[in-house]
């Protein structure tokens, strides 16, 4: 797809690397900004290397997954030329990106209060793994952040078995929060005519995205801890054997738990005051699995998924990648679009008026 987008006519200088920065830079590209990323000359984004697997052109798809609607310039920030031109670049954009270590930039002559003096209506987004003040030399990778940030103590099969997430989720949702602060910047700069500094990092992001269970400790004082599938608050609310694969059911509220127990054929399992509202059913949980997974050893997930859908009752199979794009094109989701000739992930927002375009694919090396 091509055409305008909400952010056509935005320069962005993109001085980040790997994932968080990229891919809130794709972000911006997708909506119509012009995304100028700067990479080392002879090695590239990191990113270029990691693979297999790769596309057909050869290209690494992990870097192909965070860099589309962007051209590339190698520029040499270790050579006087290669300042000046990155300078030039910086002055010359409305939004500037980076996840340089603290005080990389600032001794390039890079740094946002020098070229804030020249251009007050710079946006310039700085992300970090811990912040730039006592964190400032901690690196910032996203499974050291998963296991500091408490990710991994609430996630693994049980106690003393951590584990990290099946994807970069922390640098991920640093990006989405680095895509927030940019547009609230830019919104600001429209009505006021002010640039800003713009900070995020990978540890503020992940404690702000643990939602329920930092709040848990923050304004409970409860500790949480690993559950395997399960939820602290919610049940039945995790992964159920049956007859002949494991399903997902994630019951709600008691209606919907009434309907999971005649759709059971056990309505008694409504009215029992171990099982009755959502908090016994918590405080019960064990004897409630029991029992559900004695009742649904007698059909296969599919049946019991037809049978629950139909009722209302929220469950579904556990699919791998290919069944989960496969369930989305069927929706009528559209997940897959092909850009110069390879296909990529589509971007999950759609606008009315003004949607994400989708110009040229990934660059290849400067």
């Amino acid at each position: 797809m091509t055409g305008a987008g909400s952010l056509e006519g935005l320069i962005v200088a993109d001085f980040s690397r790997v994932l968080a920065g990229p891919y809130a830079t794709m972000l911006l590209g997708d909506l119509g900004a012009e995304v100028i990323k700067v990479e080392r000359p002879g090695h590239g984004d990191d990113t270029r290397a990691w693979g297999p697997p790769y596309t057909h052109t050869g290209m690494s798809t992990y870097f192909a997954s965070v860099n589309r609607n962007k051209s590339s310039r190698a520029i040499d920030l270790g050579s006087a030329e290669g300042k000046r031109q990155a300078r030039e670049l910086a002055l010359s954009a409305d939004v500037l990106v980076e996840n340089f270590k603290p005080g990389t930039l600032e001794r390039l002559g890079l740094g946002y209060a020098e070229l804030a003096a020249e251009r007050p209506g710079l946006i310039y987004c700085s992300i970090t793994g811990f912040g730039a003040g006592a964190g400032r030399d901690l690196p910032g990778y996203d499974l050291l952040v998963q296991a500091m940030g408490g990710l991994m103590s609430v996630t693994g099969p049980g106690p003393n078995e951590p584990t990290k997430a099946g994807v970069a989720l922390v640098d991920v949702i640093t990006g989405l929060h680095a895509t927030v602060g940019i547009l609230a910047a830019l919104r600001h700069r429209d009505a006021t005519g002010e640039g800003q500094r713009v900070e995020v990092n990978l540890l503020s992001s992940l404690l702000s995205a643990l939602v329920n269970q930092a709040s848990g400790y923050v304004a409970g004082g409860v500790v949480p801890s690993i559950m395997g599938n399960a939820h602290p608050s919610i049940a039945p609310y995790e992964v159920y054997a049956t007859a002949d694969r494991p399903m997902v059911i994630a019951v709600g509220n008691d209606a919907q738990f009434s309907a999971l127990a005649a759709a059971l054929e056990d309505p008694g399992l409504a009215r029992d005051p171990d099982f009755a509202t959502n908090p016994a059913r918590v405080t019960h949980r064990t004897q409630l699995n029991a029992r559900m997974e004695e009742l649904l050893a007698s059909a296969g997930a599919d049946d019991w998924q037809r049978r629950l859908t139909e009722v209302g009752v929220p469950c579904g199979p556990i699919n791998d990648v290919a069944q989960a794009m496969a369930l989305a094109t069927e929706l009528g989701l559209a997940p897959i679009v092909e850009v110069d000739g390879t296909p990529t992930v589509a971007h999950p927002i759609r606008l009315s008026a003004s949607p994400a375009t989708y110009r040229h694919g990934p660059p290849a090396r400067p």
